[in-house]
């Protein structure tokens, strides 16, 4: 029997489709157990967390990641135990700066020279936590695990540190921060994180599957750490797994620890979810799913061959090894039948029907999850970026599967390929933030009693810190130094004497007051523009109509910035 390639397509396409109804009919028949999980309840006890943050040549963002969230985060117990390689000497000098302000963070050198793995790195952090223990006596109950480039939600650590009470694995959502739907391959990452941790993993909770850490916001109890530790010769990540948080969630559930995927949930209009920037580029989405597939597929196949009653999920997850490229191939297929170069003469008609519609109900459902988390209008976009997904997943299979086989033959060990990683600014920090006077009294400046009588008087309108300085409560300064912690954008004091009148003028007059801007320098590649406003939209739009090099802001204070455009507009 002659059976052709593109017959073979859409078999392929019928049963992966299949495949994937199964997982949206079980979703969206028990949708209301979601609601069963329990939400943040700050008024518990606040058990003790210790947040691990392995790095590897992080100088860029790291400072501003510890300082941002340790003003954000509305949780008061913790301490970060921070992973920095000896030979890494700029990570270690950002990590420093942030310990010496902030009395909760820890700088934790591995033995080793780096890059050993992601893995070491964590396993170094472990030992240094338990050494902390036993210097202080004290205990942590929770340990959550996070990147450098992490928005933790404010909330989070209040919610991880109720569910532990029943739950020794938690997983909490990690969504892509909104970009343009123009940068597709982000574009990419805010899809699939969308669907995957919107519908896959609470299907596979319900179903018995092992829940696989997603790296970031996985808390682990401190009873399921020592079980995974004693188990593994002392280590609680597989130091030669590519992909270690996939690994612990079998591994965990193969101990009788119980796991949940902690289900999205919205605060505010908002999800309650650590956020991020995945790669944007086409290069550096590549070498990141090299990496994953390399470590889910073919390394966890190694391991853990079929895994026994979890043989499903190591489908799902294997299954783009063989659906990656066939979907790359389908569509190139599809493009060649409407350019007319090709007919789909000897395919069985009621095949083709069958796939057209789980086609378009797996557009619709995948969009549904877009949309939850970015608006239909982001989602409407989201069928153009499946070719290009398909293509980034093909490739990366195809990659994996030469490194893999390539490791295998020459019995080398496989690197760790970071990730290069960058931190948002402005608008995606706000929303990640505590408010102006929670971070004043973190800070010291007000007592929380005094904050709530004096936010109970503000007049609608008037924004908290300028209420609170026409109180006399609080100054300027100590405003905007927590604005900055809040925003990410640094403080300046400026002396307008340093300053070219003829860079100070570059924005046209009216511009410069609608916006309040004053551009400071010009330096390699950037503009450096003072600013005693958060950078908004209004204030963007005007910058890129007349300045086409990258911005970089400094705050200053309203009586800094009036002394500036007197001196200087």
């Amino acid at each position: 029997m002659d059976v052709s390639f593109p017959l073979i397509l859409a078999v392929w396409v019928l049963i992966s489709g299949l495949d994937d109804l199964f997982v949206y009919t079980v979703y969206f028949w028990r949708r209301a157990r979601l609601n069963s999980v329990p939400g943040p309840d700050p008024s518990l006890p606040e058990k003790p967390i210790a947040i691990w943050v392995p790095l590897w040549k992080e100088d860029a963002v790291i400072e501003r990641m510890l300082d941002h969230n340790r003003a954000a985060i509305r949780y008061g117990n913790h301490r970060f135990f921070v992973g920095v390689y000896p030979n890494d000497e700029a990570t270690q000098r950002a990590v420093r700066a942030a310990a010496s302000r902030h009395s909760n963070v820890h700088v934790c050198v591995c033995p080793r020279p780096g890059p050993t793995s992601k893995a070491d790195c964590l396993n170094s952090i472990h030992r240094h936590m338990r050494a902390e223990e036993d210097r202080t006596g004290m205990r942590f109950e929770v340990v959550l695990t996070h990147d450098a480039e992490d928005l933790i939600h404010p909330d989070s650590l209040a919610w991880v540190s109720r569910l532990a009470d029943d739950y020794g694995m938690i997983q909490t959502p990690v969504l892509a921060l909104p970009t343009p739907a123009a940068e597709v391959t982000h574009g990419v990452y805010c899809d699939d994180f969308a669907q995957f941790h919107t519908v896959e993993l609470p299907v596979r909770g319900w179903l018995g599957g092992f829940i696989p850490s997603s790296g970031v916001g996985t808390a682990y109890r401190r009873d399921a750490l020592d079980l995974l530790a004693s188990a593994h010769t002392g280590d609680v990540f597989e130091p030669g797994s590519l992909t270690e948080d996939y690994e612990n969630g079998f591994r965990l559930q193969a101990l009788g620890v119980k796991q949940l995927f902690a289900p999205v949930r919205f605060v505010d209009g908002r999800p309650l979810a650590t956020r991020e920037y995945f790669p944007r580029s086409l290069r550096a989405a590549f070498r990141q799913r090299t990496r994953w597939i390399t470590g889910i597929a073919f390394q966890a196949w190694r391991a853990h061959g079929w895994g026994g009653r979890q043989w499903y999920w190591f489908w799902r997850d294997r299954k783009g090894l063989i659906g990656n490229p066939l979907s790359l191939a389908s569509n190139l297929y599809l493009i060649a039948v409407l350019a007319g170069a090709e007919s789909m003469t000897g395919i069985p008609g009621g095949l083709l029907a069958a796939n057209g519609v789980l086609c378009l109900g797996q557009l619709a459902a995948r969009g549904w999850c877009t949309a939850r988390v970015y608006g239909w209008g982001f989602a409407l976009s989201s069928p153009v970026r499946i070719p290009v997904a398909n293509l980034l997943n093909a490739l990366a299979a195809c990659a994996a599967a030469w490194r893999f086989g390539r490791a295998v033959v020459s019995g080398e060990a496989l690197a760790w390929a970071k990730t290069d990683h960058c931190y948002p600014v402005t608008g995606a920090l706000a929303y990640h933030s505590r408010r102006i006077g929670e971070i004043l009294a973190l800070q010291g400046v007000l007592r929380k009693g005094v904050l709530e009588e004096a936010l109970s008087s503000k007049p609608v309108g008037r924004r908290a810190g300028e209420h609170l300085v026409s109180l006399k409560l609080a100054t300027w300064d100590d405003v905007y130094a927590a604005l900055s912690l809040q925003t990410g954008i640094p403080v300046a004091r400026i002396n307008a004497r340093g300053i070219a009148r003829s860079v100070a003028r570059t924005l046209p007059d009216d511009v410069a007051r609608q916006g309040k801007l004053i551009p400071l320098a010009i330096g390699e590649g950037h503009v450096e523009v003072a600013t005693p406003e958060i950078p908004g939209d209004f204030a963007v739009s005007l910058l890129r109509a007349h300045i086409q090099l990258p911005v970089r802001y400094r705050l200053v204070t309203p009586e800094a910035y009036e002394n500036l455009r007197n001196q200087l507009l």
